[in-house]
């Protein structure tokens, strides 16, 4: 068994056989249901991979790997707020006998945690039905229930029918519910009322971190030039900058029209130079770049931020630190399910909103002990950053989306996570899509997840310098994507010990698909199903080592191992 990185490529694969390092690989057929081989007993590593001792002597600055070692809640904070209780939803007319709505007990129960400045939300054992949906509109609230297991919120009613049809700003008849909103919906006050109302007037909503309002974001201050990877800035101007304060880091796309940018986004290679990005209206639309980040420390002009760079500074860019929408910090819920009617799928984006959790708007949140059941979407993060979701499934039915994360959603968390078999075979026109990640997000990890149906969703948007690790997957599923969305990948995408249980390669296997790419410690697999062809010309400079030894390389986790480097 050699672990060398190899120059394998997918297309050699298409031909059932290829070299890998000095010996010939080939496939084997379709593994047993991935339950037979769950991530939580992974076989022990065996060998230390080139590409991480590579790593550790550049962690911020490796062109193939990305540098995730501070993703979610508090920088990767392992311990979650343990607030006091202020509110227990009996007490505001909640029944756990499921014989009367108890969402408007629910909600006044968190409102009124909120104008208390915050505290824990008690749902103790039992069955809410819930025929509206759950706002945690205010930070340092959490809803909390006595476990999954043990407290269930029975939805009767999908986001359609509780605000209205929501259309894509794209034209046509596609319901944005099929990627946006939830019955459990965590994001600031302002920012739904807002998004309700332009739902309601047949116009598209403030999604983003600024959105279709980026003529309310204000500039605190210009940017010198920096390096992605470096922690400290020179600002033009500290008197508004303060250690605790969440800013939003802005890059413009230069003005000539070259997109240097995007190119950057992409790895700075000689095929992104040469991709015509003049028809990507849906990918410039995610210009500029936001990216919100805590200031730590402020001395003189020198800055300190959270987290390193994720991109460089240069002056063609416009580099400055904003003010931004203001999110929702420091909430979360845990310890309960959300149950839908078991009614089929919807045909692929027609989704009728009977979607579980989602962060909008939202900095430091969390999830904990939470499953969603017979759901049209799971888990969602638009424009949520620095959130950690932990112990969470998708069940029952089948689910369009089981995670999906967009719109500039960043530094996020998703650890022990469960995607189960669909109860029910999937209806005509449906899709699947797994876990999700589009929209030039970045610096997501998902890590230490089975997934017995779905996907690796890249949904083109170009998302650029994300982790997922130690998961095992019975890759099934199919990513989409509008084409003027432009690339599946930016840079420095990276999968590290993934067990691909029906040998699938399909967006998991990246050495031939990804600029900047490394693939590490995955199964034989082979292309069948929806293939995909590259979309930038030339090398890719992408690496792949320990194919076909899935689990077997140290470290087994790569998100662990780099908390474990740099704290």
């Amino acid at each position: 068994m050699s672990h060398g990185v190899s120059p394998l490529t997918r297309r050699a694969l298409l031909g059932g056989a290829a070299a890998v390092a000095a010996g010939a690989v080939t496939t084997r057929p379709a593994a047993a249901h991935p339950a037979a081989t769950p991530a939580a007993h992974p076989r022990p590593a065996v060998d230390e991979a080139i590409l991480w001792r590579e790593f550790t002597t550049a962690p911020h600055t490796h062109p193939q790997i990305p540098y995730i070692g501070r993703a979610g809640y508090r920088a990767g904070a392992r311990r979650l707020p343990r607030r006091p209780v202020v509110a227990d939803v009996r007490a505001y007319g909640a029944r756990p006998d499921a014989s009367a709505d108890a969402a408007p007990a629910i909600n006044r129960a968190l409102a009124e945690a909120g104008r208390r400045g915050g505290g824990t939300v008690l749902v103790p054992p039992g069955t809410y039905r819930v025929d509206g949906l759950i706002r945690i509109a205010h930070g340092g609230v959490t809803l909390k229930g006595a476990g999954s297991g043990r407290t269930t919120l029975l939805a009767t009613r999908g986001l359609t029918d509780l605000i209205g049809p929501y259309g894509s700003r794209y034209g046509g008849t596609k319901s944005a519910w099929s990627w946006a909103g939830g019955l459990v919906w965590l994001s600031p006050a302002a920012r739904h009322r807002s998004l309700v109302a332009a739902i309601r007037a047949q116009d598209w909503p403030f999604e983003g971190w600024t959105g279709n309002r980026r003529d309310a974001w204000h500039t605190l201050t210009t940017l010198r030039p920096a390096h992605r990877g470096d922690r400290t800035v020179t600002v033009d101007d500290p008197s508004r900058l303060a250690p605790g304060r969440l800013v939003l880091l802005r890059l413009a796309d230069d003005p000539d029209g070259r997109h240097t940018l995007l190119r950057h986004i992409a790895g700075d290679g000689p095929g992104a130079a040469s991709y015509d990005w003049s028809d990507k209206t849906k990918l410039t639309s995610y210009v500029p770049y936001e990216w919100p980040v805590r200031v730590t420390r402020v001395q003189g002009r020198t800055v300190t931020l959270e987290r390193p760079l994720p991109l460089d500074l240069r002056p063609e860019w416009d580099p400055r630190l904003t003010t931004l929408a203001t999110p929702l910090t420091g909430s979360g819920v845990e310890g309960l399910t959300l149950e839908a009617p078991d009614v089929p799928q919807a045909p692929h984006l027609l989704d009728r909103g009977f979607n579980g959790v989602t962060f909008q708007c939202a900095y430091d949140c969390w999830a904990d002990d939470v499953t969603v059941r017979n759901v049209d979407n799971g888990f969602g993060l638009v424009a949520a950053s620095a959130c950690t979701l932990r112990r969470t499934t998708v069940e029952g039915r089948g689910a369009h989306h089981p995670y999906f994360c967009r719109e500039g959603s960043h530094d996020n968390l998703v650890e022990d996570f469960t995607v189960r078999a669909r109860t029910t075979p999937a209806p005509a026109d449906t899709q699947l899509h797994g876990i999700n990640v589009e929209g030039l997000s970045s610096h997501n990890v998902w890590s230490r997840g089975l997934m017995e149906t779905g996907t690796f969703d890249t949904h083109r948007g170009m998302p650029f310098a994300n982790v997922r690790t130690e998961i095992t997957v019975h890759n099934d599923g199919r990513h989409g994507g509008d084409a003027s969305a432009g690339p599946l990948y930016g840079a420095r995408f990276t999968h590290w010990n993934v067990t691909v249980t029906n040998g699938r390669a399909g967006l998991v296997k990246l050495d031939e698909i990804a600029p900047y790419s490394a693939t590490v410690g995955i199964s034989e697999v082979r292309e069948f199903g929806q293939i995909d062809v590259p979309d930038f010309t030339g090398p890719l400079h992408a690496r792949l080592e320990a194919y076909g030894t899935p689990v077997s390389v140290r470290p087994q986790n790569l998100y662990e191992a780099q908390r474990a480097l740099t704290r």
